[in-house]
């Protein structure tokens, strides 16, 4: 799952957003002032950046120089100012989003989603993949068994694509409905319904087994 640095000097605040951030799935680094992100930031890499703007040493506005002037790591501003001016100018520093104290974590969590979405997953998402027999073109939002096509819901086809980027492993509903469904508030039974459904027209193309699930964690594809 995505790493996400949370750069925040109160440690109460830290540790709660770190919380929220583990139970959604995703991993942490903690740095508590500017010079020390920078540190992790080399070290770690994370997947997207959580910055407080006032911070001990190098404030967040720097850091976030700093970042931009050696990589396009997400970052997300949290600040205590509300002034316009400083969301605009973090913003124009190259930030990706912002959030204002006080907050939900809930929020944030959602804000983190969000940007990851639109940041990391497109430059990692490969144009044409193919597992077993199955041939899945995500630019053109098409699933292909031999010459011929599956016919298939978009949501059936972001699920199916989702699971054969990493074929053999077993994802959890919760994934299966961020990846398919990620503005929705539909349940994770719903993810059940929509592979059902799948199962059944991989059956009928005869790759059916490719398609496992797995007890107690949600669904996985085999390449063979």
């Amino acid at each position: 799952m995505a790493l996400v640095l949370v750069v925040e000097d109160e440690p109460e605040i830290a540790e709660i957003l770190e919380g929220y951030l583990r139970r959604d799935g995703f991993r942490t680094e903690r740095a508590a002032n500017g010079r020390q992100a920078l540190s992790l930031l080399r070290a770690a890499q994370p997947d997207l950046v959580l910055l407080d703007i006032q911070l001990p040493e190098l404030d967040g506005l720097e850091v976030l120089r700093r970042i931009r002037s050696n990589g396009n790591t997400p970052v997300i501003l949290v600040t205590a100012r509300t002034e316009d001016l400083d969301k605009l100018l973090g913003l124009e520093l190259g930030a990706d989003d912002y959030v204002t104290k006080p907050f939900s974590p809930r929020e944030v969590v959602a804000r983190v989603k969000a940007v990851l979405r639109r940041t990391v997953l497109p430059e990692v998402s490969r144009p044409i993949m193919r597992v077993g027999p199955l041939e899945i073109d995500s630019e053109k939002v098409v699933a292909r068994l031999g010459p011929g096509r599956l016919e298939l819901t978009p949501t059936e086809f972001r699920l199916l694509e989702t699971l054969a980027r990493t074929p053999g492993k077993a994802f959890s509903r919760a994934e299966l409905l961020e990846a398919a469904l990620p503005d929705s508030d539909a349940l994770e039974r719903v993810v059940d319904v929509h592979l059902k459904n799948l199962r059944k027209k991989l059956d009928a193309a005869g790759v059916g087994e490719m398609l496992e699930t797995v007890r107690g964690v949600g669904y996985r594809l085999w390449a063979e």
